[in-house]
């Protein structure tokens, strides 16, 4: 498998939701829950984008999928939906996003089934 231009996508998300505290006002507190969770599942996104683009294998997107569903509870989890909407919704946005580019891309390299080897009759 080759790198896809998926992976460089997932790169692309994993840097945003750890820049965006930066970028959205009051987001990047130092003890904002929704700006700490940005940056640790942006980063995680980003390092699993970036062992994809060196060797894609098909548990990446996996792992992206279970990320991507944290992305989109935590801020119903971690109580940041009301006091920080915007977070909350970049948030949200960037799991549904990462989630649909990793369920596209393991329907788009299915498994390919192995022949069954049978032993030779004596």
């Amino acid at each position: 498998m080759k790198a896809r231009w998926q992976d460089w996508l997932m790169l692309l998300a994993g840097a945003w939701l750890c820049f965006s505290p930066f970028w959205m006002a009051g987001y990047a507190s130092p003890v904002s829950t929704a700006a700490w969770n940005s940056y640790v599942a942006g980063i995680l996104v980003a390092l699993f984008a970036i062992v994809a683009l060196a060797a894609p294998q098909r548990w990446e997107e996996w792992v992206e999928i279970l990320l991507a569903i944290w992305l989109v509870i935590s801020p119903f989890v971690m109580l940041f939906y009301a006091t920080e909407n915007g977070a909350a919704w970049n948030t949200i946005l960037a799991g549904i996003l990462i989630g649909a580019v990793a369920i596209w891309v393991l329907a788009q390299y299915p498994v390919r089934s192995r022949p069954v080897r049978t032993s030779p009759r004596i």
